[in-house]
């Protein structure tokens, strides 16, 4: 049996769409931005970093990165990440949405910042504190993810909701575009000063120097747009569903969006303290009653953002070494340090363009008119095609790379026109709301851990057995990666029967928070987690 919802709540539900609806899409969009940012922003970095600093001198020859020290730099934001989506948000529920945003902001500030001033009397040592200072830029990377989905999905309407989250993970794309921007300008303005192949001695360590400066630049620009929205951020209000229904403050929630929404709300703190004292609202995380009515859901969200992420982030860290392979990006033997950094750039930057940003906003566009479950099945299916369409005549693309590079970029769009997209919005939409940061955080965590599992599986896996002197031990080669990145995707497939579909649903109906039976009120007792 349902009961009445409250004012505050059903007049968000219907709400027109308004300005403060773009305002909270850009205000916490932009922590997507430089989320994006900062995590594929290294992969444009790490061939420079090799150069600079484990080019052996004395044979002029350019260095490339040694296997624990690129796994490290490229994995540990994405370990970093997933530490702060379980904590913040586990601590989102506890202490307000907006009371820990800030935290995660400045946190990225401090870090990025950090990051472009990593130091160290050796390589070793730039290389343990550029790590160092990534990790804790991830720990703050990874609150993004709960507090932006849960602010946004409870600051919704619910008939254009799954746009609204969408659009804001959807500035991910910008963030993985401007990142590749960023590498293009700093390495043509830095590109005359290095020298070309043939190599010499003293020429390569006289503009080591000057090549230091652009990994920094690059990674230290994370912190500009992260820094203009701090105090935005902080002018948000606390949700009203928070405010409401986990704070029980009646009159603060009425007072908030009255603001916001420019009428008059009745607190109904009658119907708040009604509320507090039914039993069902006990049931925590760790009880039975949770178990029974999300345990499905949350092991369908868990599962398909890991599996999603296995495939999306191995693609997206280590496109240029893909790229490499099929001759679309040169040996480093034949161009400059600098001018790698401009190709590598370039080709990201032409993915993200055309791949990458428009399947985010075809998401945008169309996941309120057919469905997240419908948007998420067709992403996994296209994404499984394609995989095995690079894979099985993998020889016949390494002679025809332009098809290649066309075939992986709609692996991109169907990937974000798909569960890269809808496994962000789903989380924030089906649990109750003194959980759903938590239980968002969770399944962004499963993700990231699908990421871990990507991005050093794949740089390991993907080493050719025939391929000598790499310092990697050998794997299974690129091809045989890619059918293995397929039978993931296909195994996305059959977890996304597990999710539910909550187009056009408000928070309460998809999270059962309106019903007054459970098992709860029958008579057995949990405690709140």
């Amino acid at each position: 049996m349902a009961r009445d919802q409250l004012q505050v709540l059903n007049a968000l539900d219907v709400a027109k769409t308004q300005l403060y609806h773009f305002t909270a899409i850009v205000i916490a969009g932009m922590g997507f931005f430089t989320d994006a940012y900062d995590l594929f922003s290294i992969s444009l970095v790490t061939k420079l970093l090799g150069r600079i600093y484990y080019t052996d001198l004395t044979k002029a020859k350019p260095g490339t990165l040694p296997p624990a020290a690129a796994s490290s730099v490229t994995g540990v934001a994405l370990v970093g990440t997933l530490c702060g989506q379980l904590f913040f948000g586990w601590l989102g529920d506890k202490m307000g949405r907006k009371s820990v945003y800030g935290m995660t902001l400045v946190l990225m500030v401090l870090c990025s910042l950090a990051s472009g001033f990593s130091f160290g009397k050796s390589a070793k040592g730039v290389m343990a504190s550029l790590c160092f200072f990534r990790f804790w830029l991830g720990f703050g990377i990874g609150g993004d993810y709960p507090l932006s989905a849960t602010i946004m999905s409870e600051y919704a309407n619910k008939r254009t909701r799954g746009s609204f989250i969408a659009a804001v993970f959807a500035m991910q794309g910008f963030g993985i575009l401007t990142s590749g921007i960023v590498a293009l300008i700093v390495s043509t303005a830095f590109d005359r000063s290095y020298p070309a192949p043939p190599y010499s001695v003293d020429r390569l360590n006289s503009t080591i120097p000057q090549a230091d400066y652009i990994w920094r630049i690059i990674l230290m620009f994370g912190a500009v747009p992260a820094a203009m929205t701090y105090y935005w951020r902080m002018k948000m209000p606390e949700t009203a569903r928070y405010t409401a229904l986990v704070a029980k403050n009646a009159t603060q929630a009425a007072q908030d969006m009255a603001k916001v929404l420019n009428v008059e709300l009745d607190p109904e703190e009658a119907k708040i303290a009604k509320m507090a004292e039914e039993p069902r609202n006990s049931f925590g995380l760790f009880s039975k009653e949770f178990l029974r009515r999300h345990g499905l859901h949350l092991l369908g969200t868990t599962t398909t953002w890991f599996l999603l992420d296995i495939a999306f982030y191995s693609q997206n860290l280590f496109q240029k070494d893909i790229f490499t392979s099929i001759g679309w990006i040169p040996s480093a033997a034949s161009m400059n340090a600098v001018h790698e950094v401009f190709r590598v750039a370039k080709a990201q930057t032409l993915i993200a363009l055309f791949s990458t940003v428009p399947g985010y906003w075809f998401t945008v566009a169309f996941i309120d008119i057919i469905g997240r479950f419908a948007i998420q099945m067709m992403g996994f299916f296209f994404m499984t095609v394609f995989m095995f369409a690079l894979a099985i005549p993998y020889e016949h693309w390494k002679k025809h790379n332009v098809g290649f590079v066309v075939m992986y970029s709609l692996t991109f769009f169907f990937a974000n026109f798909g569960p890269n997209a809808t496994t962000f919005v789903v989380p924030a939409e089906i649990f109750p709301a003194r959980l759903r940061s938590t239980c968002h955080g969770i399944s962004a965590a499963a993700g990231k851990a699908g990421a871990i599992v990507g991005s050093f599986g794949f740089l390991y896996a993907s080493q050719d057995r025939k391929t000598p002197d790499t310092g990697y031990p050998p794997g299974i080669g690129v091809r045989n990666t890619l059918i293995v990145l397929g039978c993931v995707n296909f195994l996305g497939i059959c977890f996304t029967f597990c999710v539910p579909e909550a187009k056009g649903k408000s928070l309460e109906e998809m999270s059962g928070e309106n019903d007054e039976e459970s098992e709860e009120g029958r008579g057995s007792k949990t405690v709140p987690v």
